[in-house]
């Protein structure tokens, strides 16, 4: 088959609407698709129309960028690069996407249209569900065809865990997958490019991520490279001081020896001088006697010359020795002061700037933002070669001291290591700065902190294990302070370490080295908050305002004898401590806006007052998507703005700012609650019940009634969609065009009443969809029951009696119209919904949800307070009442009575 033909087989049409993208599928299936790929060719744009591109599942606007090669494909470049660069390449594919997955199909990959997709935008999801598709299905082929012997089982195995490990990680959020594949091809786009231009400079931040990783650990390996030099140079430094020490110390019994043998030379030379003058003097035949003076006289001579030459010889060697020895302490001195340099610049890297973006990024990962799992491990190989590095730096430095104690050389340069106990001091300060800031907190206790409610934490000190602190394993002890006080802790007020804001059960526990994981740790597993002082309140400040955290401390000792004592602490996030459950959605609103808005560097725990809609979009987005499966779009934000700040969701908001009382502490216009109430309520509700939903895109969601009106008034009869209601906390409402009773073939827009938790728990929002046949397609043209079926539940009745006897009834949704009412835009955004009996404007339609088998019984919800309930109220409904009102017991006796009963009946 050629390629223009598989183009023309696979291709779907897609509809535009401005931003929205609605695929209309039309296309092969996934394994008809590998079936008749051509893997051993590329996917080129010839004969192609200039308006669509084919994708293999569809097809997307003209801009469409492919990863084409038109001579060597990008993965077969990949595999040369050099190894430093590969060692990357297998990093990035060890924590993010089976490198297996881009090896066997690193072609199909590649054809794809990856960055078309967009992976922020909730619309290009279908886009991302057809390529995770595809690419299973490519998968589950190609190990359907390995046979099941030899080394192709093994393959075979790896192919079925990689096909659960995709489905398992990526069907939930689909836009992930085109995230984290873009990611990879990107750095290996960035990575040979680099390679085959050295002076290009990356922006990549998972490459500058990498590179930084990597620039670290080359720059500890020279570090441990530098130590093993001066080891060995401070041995040899020992070896040769010794042997100068103990040629000092026998050179005065050899200048002796060779002192009196030359005196002793000098006398016989004398003694021979005299021979000869007196053997000269006698004349005669005694030339072979003169000879033999002159011969033993010429011996004399050269053995003094040669013993005078040893007694010098004795003296210079020892003046180059200690030369030497002087020469040696310079350079390594040297070699420390560069050392140190070296050493406290990378610490700084690894403490001051990657340990503190972990700790960021840790902040952030309580909003919902995923964290590398791996980091902290990576931090804690860094740090405990750091420590190891500056220990033997320091025993060096004390030999060194040592040394040159006990062979003091008073010379001009020897002088110069005065400087020694002053590197000593930095070195060992080093170190403690190492110590006590790698003492951290690996899991956060809950920021949002229930009273005499069960919670742990685990602390770890990432340094431990290569300091031997394992050997005599410290004592960790919690508490829990004001901010205040977290404040005077930070400024070194030493009293600060004694204080405490309350009393926590089990707070004291033994650090234990895990060999395994070659850690030293402690996870406090029972920890109880039993009581908790608060401080006075300032103006209008709640009590889920007040923020406190959780302070661990412990100390230690290392060296011989303890020689240093260390001091160690940390500080855990801030908590908002509760004392009931009403109090979680403002305290959460606290904990949020800190995690998110904090600034390095702060005073305990300052947040800005108020920050950009741009930033608060990123909060919003980042917690909604990490408690419901799916982030939020543009749309949905544009939403969100509008309620915030009164507009319309075609407004720009991107130059608007939110303060804190808009956020969380100023109700909405016509509410009760105010901004965070809703969204938080919205989020429960889509949590609990609408997960799957909210994920299948079923449920719009985030969209105003004049919208909705807009919409709907457009489409035929019988179309719904599903959206959060303005007028209640946690509601979701059902808007669908319909028939206008008084004006037959004219469509009018209704509404029903909002479901909320109970409703819902009562009978699903699939099955309600089910039960009403005035409802037949989703927005904008989808069967419901192809939108919903999947998620009906069986009401299959029973045909026999249960033990007792009786029938069991059979819930039903059913819904009566009153007469219509008119849209109108009186505040069409948040449309009045409480309090009344029929339905209002926009109409409001009350569905009735109960029937029997037998019967045509049905019960109506209304929303009118049961005023028989206050005389049937409990002290302990009172209490919560009373606490879900945000008094603590001080303000008892100015509390009111009306004050409470709304909020009581709104619990019942």
């Amino acid at each position: 088959m050629s390629k223009n033909s598989k183009r023309n087989k696979l291709q779907s049409t897609v509809e535009m609407e401005e931003c929205n993208i609605t695929p209309k599928i039309e296309r092969q299936t996934s394994a008809e698709y590998a079936r008749t790929m051509d893997t051993a060719q590329y996917v080129t744009l010839d004969n192609v129309s200039s308006n669509e591109i084919n994708v293999g599942h569809g097809v997307l606007p003209p801009k469409c960028k492919k990863h084409i090669c038109t001579s060597m494909s990008l993965w077969a470049k990949t595999q040369q690069l050099p190894p430093e660069y590969l060692k990357q390449i297998e990093t990035i594919y060890a924590t993010q996407f089976p490198i297996e997955v881009r090896h066997y199909f690193a072609e199909w990959i590649e054809e794809q249209p990856w960055s078309q997709v967009d992976e922020n935008n909730s619309q290009h999801e279908q886009y991302a569900v057809q390529l995770l598709v595809n690419l299973v299905q490519l998968i589950q082929d190609k190990s359907d065809e390995l046979p099941t012997t030899g080394d192709f089982f093994l393959l075979k195995l790896r192919f079925q865990n990689v096909i659960d490990q995709l489905r398992e990680k990526y069907e939930p959020s689909p836009l992930a997958f085109v995230k984290v594949v873009k990611s990879c091809l990107n750095l290996e786009e960035a990575l040979v490019n680099q390679a085959e231009n050295p002076s290009l400079v990356i922006e990549d931040p998972t490459v500058q991520q990498l590179a930084t990783n990597k620039q670290i650990s080359k720059d500890i390996e020279t570090l441990q490279t530098w130590t093993s030099v001066t080891d060995a140079e401070i041995k040899q430094l020992q070896d040769k001081q010794e042997a100068l020490i103990i040629q000092w110390k026998n050179s005065p019994q050899i200048t002796a020896q060779l002192g009196n043998g030359i005196q002793q030379l000098q006398q016989k030379l004398e003694f021979v001088k005299t021979q000869i003058q007196q053997t000269q003097q006698g004349g005669g035949d005694n030339h072979a006697e003169l000879e033999k003076l002159r011969n033993e006289k010429d011996e004399l001579m050269t053995r003094e010359k040669d013993m005078s030459a040893q007694l010098k010889n004795v003296q210079t060697e020892l003046a180059a020795k200690a030369q030497e020895v002087i020469e040696l302490r310079s350079t390594l001195l040297t070699k420390y002061k560069k050392s140190f340099l070296f050493l406290e610049d990378v610490q700084k890297k690894v403490i001051d700037v990657e340990l503190i973006a972990w700790k960021r990024k840790q902040q952030l990962s309580g909003n919902g933002a995923p964290i590398e799992e791996k980091l902290l491990d990576r931090l804690q190989s860094w740090s405990e070669s750091l420590a190891e590095i500056i220990w033997k730096s320091r025993q060096q430095i004390l030999q060194f001291e040592v040394l040159r104690t006990r062979l003091p050389l008073n010379t001009s340069t020897e002088n110069q290591s005065d400087i020694l106990p002053d590197l000593n001091q930095k070195i060992t300060a080093l170190l403690s700065s190492l110590v006590t800031s790698t003492f951290v907190v690996e899991h956060q206790p809950p920021q949002v902190l229930k009273k005499e409610s069960r919670f742990t934490a685990k602390i770890r000190l990432l340094v431990g294990g290569k300091l031997n602190i394992h050997m005599n394993p410290p004592t960790v002890k919690a508490s829990i302070i004001s901010e205040e006080q977290a404040r005077g802790l930070l400024k070194s007020d030493v009293t600060a370490k004694d204080a405490d804001s309350g009393d926590i059960l089990n707070k004291e526990g033994t650090m234990e080295y895990h060999d395994g994981k070659g850690e030293l740790s402690i996870q406090f597993r029972n920890m109880q908050l039993k009581k908790i002082k608060r401080a006075d309140k300032k103006g209008t400040e709640a009590v889920t305002e007040e923020k406190f955290c959780i302070l661990f401390q412990s100390d230690f000792q290392l060296g011989i004898n303890g020689e240093l004592m260390f001091q160690v602490w940390t500080l855990s996030l801030p908590v908002v401590v509760t004392v009931h459950g009403n109090q979680e959605c403002n305290a959460l609103a606290t904990v949020l806006w800190d995690n998110q808005f904090a600034e390095p560097g702060r005073t305990p725990f300052q947040v800005p007052s108020q920050v950009s809609w741009t930033l608060m979009s990123q909060l919003l987005n980042t917690k909604f998507q990490s408690v419901t499966g799916r982030g939020l779009c543009a749309e949905n934000l544009k939403y969100l703005a509008s309620k915030v700040f009164g507009g319309k969701p075609t407004d720009e908001y991107s130059n608007h700012n939110i303060n804190w009382s808009l956020f969380n502490k100023d109700t909405l216009p016509g509410r009760s609650f105010t901004f965070w109430e809703w969204f938080y309520a919205v989020m429960r509700l889509t949590k609990d019940h609408l997960k799957n939903l909210w994920c299948d895109k079923t449920i719009i969601g985030f969209v105003s009634k004049q919208q909705a009106q807009e919409w709907l008034q457009m489409r035929p009869v019988g179309t719904f969609l599903c959206r959060f209601s303005d007028s209640e906390l946690g509601g979701v409402t059902i808007a669908w065009s319909a028939e206008d009773p008084k004006s037959p073939g004219e469509r009018q827009v209704w509404n029903l009443a909002p479901y909320g938790t109970k409703e819902i728990n009562i009978r699903t929002l699939a099955d309600r969809i089910k039960d009403l046949p005035q409802l037949t397609h989703l927005f904008p043209d989808i069967p419901k029951d192809q939108a919903f079926s999947k998620y009906y539940t069986t009401d299959t009745l029973p045909d026999i009696k249960d033990p007792e006897g009786y029938i069991k009834t059979h819930l039903i949704n059913t819904l009566t119209t009153p007469g219509a009412a008119p849209m109108n835009y009186d505040n069409p955004s948040t449309p009045q919904a409480i309090g009344y009996s029929g339905p209002d404007s926009p109409a409001s339609i009350y569905s009735q949800p109960i029937s029997t088998p037998g019967s045509n019984v049905t019960s109506t919800n209304n929303n009118l307070m049961d005023l028989g309930a206050i005389a049937e109220a409990s002290e302990d409904d009172m209490l919560d009442a009373f606490i879900s009102l945000d008094y603590n017991a001080d303000n008892l006796n100015d509390m009111s009575l009306m004050e409470i009963l709304p909020s009581m009946m709104a619990n019942n």
